[in-house]
């Protein structure tokens, strides 16, 4: 697997414009996702393991009740965001679609 490439701010300004919702700061790009429950936030999370583990990335997640954020950068290249970031983003998010049927 290659080594991901580290992405400038106005390089994720770009991808932003399909990913609605996701901020940047402090070198990571976050977001909030929604649920009905404790039982739904885990289901999420567990959901996306496996590919997580595959493709090598491992976001900071937090979970509470009934939302899951998520924390993205690498640390392997100095806790910055980068190309793999960004596809880690677009696999949340069709995850997200996918399981919320919106």
């Amino acid at each position: 697997m290659k080594k991901p490439k580290i992405l400038k701010e106005k390089e994720i300004e770009k991808e932003f414009k399909k990913l609605k919702g996701w901020s940047f700061g402090d070198d990571k790009i976050s977001k909030e996702f929604k649920f009905a429950d404790f039982v739904g936030s885990l289901s999420f999370i567990n959901r996306m393991v496996a590919h997580f583990q595959e493709i090598d990335h491992h976001p900071d997640v937090h979970i509470f009740y009934s939302k899951v954020k998520f924390d993205l950068q690498r640390f392997d290249v100095g806790g910055k965001v980068t190309d793999r970031d960004i596809e880690v983003a677009h696999f949340i998010e069709k995850t997200y679609k996918s399981e919320n049927k919106l």
